[in-house]
């Protein structure tokens, strides 16, 4: 049968477009999550901080049957803290008290019109939580960006940590020594031009190493419906800034300070590093090297444990949970 090339050239247009479209199951989101329930009741402190008083999310699970020790879990740059449900749970099955917050500027938590943010300014903020709950010790776990927040912590109160987990942090190579600069500005309007597509791109290439599991959709739109609220550009700017502090401030030349019993998980396959886009396909190969940059901070961080998950990329507890709470069930209970 012959088809008019005309009719092909409609369909094609029809077509395109669509399957560049949004997903079905992305629905806008609002710019505190009012519309996304978290696996666990929710509350706030509220902070004042440069002139604006704001509020801070976090959950706080109590234990089955405590054993007294807190864990604290902290949440990366591109999710919040209600990707620790299934953590939160086992943890609290085992006699831990399990605290998640959402630092400002993420999840639930306000999205300030100015800030100058600092990882100093987010453990403050944290540490407020735990003062306010009365808790005087955690056991401090930091995925991606919270790896480099638990580490300027456990540097900033090493009274207050108790154990120091590591799982996949951001932070491990000064990007700046390799990354041109980046204006907030260049950042912003960066930005506000994501949608579902380039999300999945960035994540599917940096975090899950070319793979793509359904349980990796739920924290994707909630990036994507994001970017469908009427609020998303003061979402844009808070993440164009948190960026400028990721570049700006690199923990790693600190790490042989870190005097807490320290657990690293890094799943090999990860190849997360800031602005791989902005230098040669050279100088790319030589960004986010996990299995190097792992070995490296295990050296820095004297007496710490080091746990290698073959296979496995920027997000072991969401991709292989079972893999990544056992190590981390040993160290806490060790």
């Amino acid at each position: 049968m012959n088809i008019p090339i005309k009719l092909v050239v409609m369909i094609s247009l029809l077509i395109g477009p669509a399957t560049q479209a949004q997903q079905p199951s992305v629905k806008p989101l609002d710019i505190d999550l009012t519309n996304y329930q978290y696996p666990y009741p929710v509350q706030f402190i509220t902070i004042s901080i440069q002139g604006e008083d704001l509020k801070m999310a976090y959950m706080d699970v109590k234990p089955y049957h405590a054993n007294g020790h807190v864990v604290m879990l902290l949440h990366g740059k591109n999710f919040n803290g209600a990707y620790w449900g299934q953590t939160a749970k086992v943890l609290a099955e085992n006699g831990y008290r399990v605290i998640i917050p959402d630092q400002i500027g993420f999840g639930k938590s306000s999205k300030p019109q100015h800030i100058q943010y600092s990882f100093q300014l987010l453990c403050q903020n944290t540490k407020a939580i735990l003062d306010t709950l009365g808790v005087k010790s955690v056991c401090m776990l930091g995925h991606s960006m919270g790896g480099m927040i638990a580490t300027r912590f456990t540097l900033m109160y090493p009274e207050s940590v108790e154990k120091f987990i590591l799982e996949n942090p951001i932070g491990l190579e000064d990007w700046k020594v390799k990354v041109p600069y980046l204006s907030v500005d260049k950042w912003y309007q960066t930005e506000l031009k994501q949608d579902y597509n380039s999300f999945k791109k960035y994540e599917m290439e940096s975090y899950y190493h070319g793979t793509w599991e359904p349980a990796y959709d739920e924290w994707l739109n909630i990036e994507a419906g994001w970017t469908l609220s009427k609020d998303y550009s003061r979402i844009a700017w808070n993440s164009a800034l948190t960026y400028d502090m990721i570049y700006t401030q690199p923990v790693c030349y600190e790490f042989e300070n870190v005097k807490t019993r320290t657990l690293l998980i890094i799943g090999q396959l990860d190849r997360t590093a800031l602005g791989k886009n902005l230098v040669s396909e050279d100088v790319r190969k030589t960004m986010g090297n996990y299995p190097a940059l792992g070995k490296w901070a295990h050296e820095k961080i004297k007496g710490s444990q080091l746990v290698e998950l073959d296979g496995l990329g920027h997000v072991p507890h969401v991709e292989a949970f079972g893999r990544f709470i056992q190590p981390l069930l040993d160290f806490l209970k060790s």
